[in-house]
């Protein structure tokens, strides 16, 4: 499969041809940065890992250039952490079991335009060879200009298939804004508890952005722990580690329906809650 991109890379960990690994593909993720994967979808990672019927594809969007850096990595320039990111995502690719990983190396700025354009096209092309069951991405209540931006791309290049080369499920993860806030209806709840180790692994691939100075191995574990103690007040844990995410498949089935507006009416939603609770309390 030919990348737009010339800084395109597209590697199968186990040496089976590109079409062989995404024609195989259960569980893919789209997402903006190197590591983005390995956070949002960790519960498709699992699902793959040791089977030979299942298997997870990581698409990365952005080159990585724009990575924090510090410490031995204060003097790389942009080009030399497209390198090493690159690397890094091919590392985590062996480590996970991947079929594939795919990294088509747009800047930030080029994921962010609107209207279709050579990204909308790739990832649509992408999904159709690989007809996943299940799609990770990014959520739309996401911190990251350049997470909300990729979700929405997926979302166009999801609508611009035929309906039966849309996947079956479309879920939007998190990163720079956890979704323990989402109502219980609105929530969709992944045990991640299994192979610690293994989150623990694919997160410490990427030396670059750890040592570089951000530590979303320590985070990352933390939040999932954190979130399976909190989600419920008044049960006992079921699980040690739990990641949220956004249901996004309605905006993938109905063309017609807006992201602005869906998000929208999930924000909504939170906040009759909160008023209902501070009514039941006497609040006026």
């Amino acid at each position: 499969m030919k990348l737009v991109n010339a800084g395109g890379d597209l590697f199968v960990p186990d040496g089976a041809t590109a079409s062989a690994a995404l024609a195989r593909t259960t569980h893919m993720a789209i997402v903006a940065h190197q590591d983005d994967a390995e956070i949002v979808a960790y519960r498709g990672i699992l699902d793959c890992f040791g089977s030979a019927e299942r298997w997870f594809t990581a698409v990365v969007v952005t080159d990585g250039a724009g990575s924090s850096r510090t410490g031995p990595y204060e003097l790389c320039t942009d080009e030399d952490m497209v390198q090493i990111r690159k690397h890094e995502q091919r590392k985590a690719a062996v480590v996970g079991d991947y079929s594939a990983v795919v990294q088509l190396g747009y800047t930030s700025v080029q994921a962010k335009v609107t209207g279709g354009g050579p990204l909308v096209g790739e990832l649509a092309d992408l999904v159709r060879a690989a007809d996943p069951d299940v799609l990770f991405t990014h959520n739309l209540a996401d911190r990251h200009d350049t997470h909300v931006a990729v979700a929405l791309r997926v979302i166009e290049a999801c609508r611009a298939l035929d309906a039966g080369e849309r996947p079956a499920r479309v879920l939007g993860g998190e990163v720079w804004r956890d979704l323990d806030w989402l109502s219980d209806e609105d929530k969709v709840t992944l045990d991640v508890q299994e192979r610690e180790s293994l989150g623990m692994a694919l997160l410490g691939v990427f030396d670059s952005q750890i040592t570089g100075g951000k530590r979303y191995d320590l985070a990352t574990l933390g939040r999932r722990r954190a979130h399976a103690t909190y989600h419920a007040s008044h049960d006992v844990d079921a699980t040690t580690a739990l990641s949220f995410a956004m249901d996004l498949t309605p905006l993938v089935v109905d063309r017609s329906l807006s992201p602005r507006s869906y998000a929208q009416a999930i924000i909504d939603r939170f906040g009759a809650e909160v008023a209902a609770r501070l009514g039941r309390l006497g609040v006026g």
